[in-house]
């Protein structure tokens, strides 16, 4: 058992709830230098993840008693990845009132959502709505890939339309005509690079592009 001077430093971030979404989290965390401390109830999530993480406790995030015992001081960011819901308003709760800073929360439904935010969660995720949105995207507008801001603003990856072949992106038009902007291309067997007016597009490449939602529709629905 760790000690509370033994865990946690100013980077530290906690991790609760080792199922897919959440050791995703942690992993890349990992990866980008962030200490992480992983937690969950189930011993053979926490066994998956100790050759990989530092920190890793079986504990169960709803009783306040044994997150004390664990010692938070040092925590200023949570990740709650929970599937059932209660667990995860309640953890949010107590999480909040360990005074961690910031606190992102896994949501299963607009609801549940609705519950963490009130309850103190900064962040909501919505992993399988987001999913389903890319894909319907991908299907209906032959988008690659798609992420969607909540100002009607989007970013998405899309195969060059016939109209942009042999061409630079200043004889297409594409800004003019569409108001989107290309921000990289991705060429089969090349890196991909940023795009400048005289960047000439070929035929299966990849386009990175960025605008409004209708525009991007619009755009990639040449194809």
């Amino acid at each position: 058992m760790f000690s509370k001077q033994q865990i946690g430093s100013p980077d530290t971030a906690l991790v609760v709830g080792l199922g897919r979404f959440g050791r995703a989290a942690a992993r890349r965390l990992n990866e980008l230098g962030v200490e992480v401390l992983g937690i969950d109830r189930d011993p053979a999530l926490v066994s998956r993840l100790a050759l990989e993480l530092d920190n890793v406790l079986v504990l169960d995030a709803t009783d306040a008693e044994a997150l004390d015992q664990v010692g938070l001081g040092h925590v200023t960011v949570a990740v709650v990845g929970m599937a059932h819901v209660e667990a995860s308003v309640v953890t949010v709760l107590k999480l909040k009132e360990f005074g961690i800073k910031e606190v992102w929360a896994k949501a299963s439904s607009q609801t549940h959502g609705e519950i963490l935010h009130r309850v103190g969660a900064d962040h909501v995720i919505y992993p399988e709505a987001a999913a389903g949105l890319r894909v319907a995207h991908a299907v209906a507008r032959h988008l690659i890939d798609y992420f969607e801001f909540e100002d009607g603003f989007a970013i998405a990856r899309v195969t060059a339309p016939p109209s942009t072949w042999e061409r630079s992106l200043a004889e297409s038009g594409v800004r003019t005509e569409y108001r989107v902007t290309v921000v990289g291309v991705k060429r089969e067997g090349e890196p991909f690079h940023y795009a400048e007016p005289d960047t000439v597009i070929r035929e299966g490449d990849h386009l990175i592009i960025s605008g409004t939602k209708p525009d991007l529709d619009r755009f990639a629905s040449q194809g």
